[in-house]
């Protein structure tokens, strides 16, 4: 019952909204059009959105051979950006990186509900520029971190909230992966490297977790032996308080399944997710706290695929059933934060 009560109210956000794409009319698809898709993360969200109850797919406008090549093999139809337009109520921004910011700014300026894909600015005027568009007017702004509905990691911020793990004064997080030698010249385009592009998922969820830092500090490396300006090996520390976050990133990790975990530790216990996927969080508590006996007790997430969440809770938001679960403020907060984790402003 413990490990039951734990699994539904941990991760409320993402079930709730489950539920209401799973009771869906599909006679209220919303019309949903992907503005590029080269991002990594485009494929599984266009498939995804293909398969969707929710969403009526109107095409994919990218002039690119690979993003149409993307489009082709999941059977998503090539449209032009003015059918794109007229058409879709709601545009996923999934370009490459470089051109985010200027194609969400475009599709807000349409009059489009924006899913724009992490990380949306490279600088922090574009990050205003894009939350002052959407303020202005009254559209949604929802940034594509990858773990933003993950279970495991609702279960954290739940704990943390709730005071099961007491004063919270430590968080380590850590993401890496062995990025292919082809894709380096296009991560090395940024400053901040691979903190920029992969460590800002768990920049991400520690923001949302322990709000605004007083100071952040990043250390950026290249430590791989290659002939490029890529920082490959990086840490960020986020200085709060009473609390301190350090985040670590590497594009150097061997190994079939590189190590990505996210850790919080208080006075009175201890929250660990790790792997982050597929799920395992083991708590450990000093004493019994709500539902959950003193000791370590292992929760695992075997249904938890990705995008599934973020994208039942933007349909949600979009028909007025509820709102996104990061404000405009919190996004900014995010980009912020990103931005000076990964030396870039």
């Amino acid at each position: 019952m413990h490990r039951r009560h734990f699994l539904t109210s941990a991760a409320s956000v993402a079930l709730a909204g489950t539920r209401a794409l799973r009771a869906a009319d599909p006679t209220r698809r919303l019309p949903l059009g992907f503005l590029g898709a080269t991002h990594s993360h485009a494929p599984a969200k266009l498939e995804l959105a293909l398969r969707s109850p929710d969403w009526e797919v109107v095409g994919v406008c990218d002039p690119s051979p690979a993003g149409q090549k993307t489009a082709e093999r999941l059977g998503a139809r090539l449209v032009s950006e003015d059918e794109l337009f007229s058409r879709a109520r709601v545009i996923a921004v999934e370009s490459d990186v470089r051109d985010q910011t200027s194609l969400g700014l475009r599709a807000l300026r349409a009059g489009k509900h924006v899913h724009l894909e992490k990380p949306g600015a490279a600088k922090l005027g574009d990050a205003q520029a894009l939350v002052a568009l959407a303020r202005e007017k009254g559209l949604l702004l929802q940034s594509g971190y990858m773990w933003r509905y993950h279970p495991g990691f609702q279960a954290i911020f739940e704990a943390v909230r709730a005071g099961w793990l007491g004063e919270v004064f430590l968080v380590r997080g850590h993401i890496s992966n062995l990025l292919a030698p082809a894709r380096r010249p296009e991560w090395a385009e940024f400053a901040g490297g691979s903190m920029y592009e992969l460590g800002s998922h768990l920049i991400d969820a520690t923001v949302r977790l322990l709000g605004r830092p007083k100071n952040v500090i990043p250390f950026l490396g290249r430590h791989g032996r290659f002939e490029d300006s890529l920082r490959d090996n990086n840490v960020a520390v986020l200085e709060y308080e009473r609390t301190r976050a350090v985040i670590f990133n590497t594009a150097l990790q061997g190994g079939a399944t590189p190590p990505r975990s996210f850790e919080v530790l208080g006075t009175k216990g201890t929250a660990t997710l790790a792997p982050i996927e597929p799920g395992k969080l083991v708590l450990d508590l000093a004493e019994a706290a709500g539902p959950h006996r003193k000791g370590a007790q292992e929760f695992t997430y075997p249904a938890y695929r990705r995008y599934v969440g973020d994208f039942l809770e933007l349909a949600a938001a979009v028909r007025g059933e509820r709102t996104l679960q990061v404000s405009l403020e919190g996004e900014l907060l995010t980009a912020e934060i990103v931005l000076r984790a990964s030396g870039m402003t």
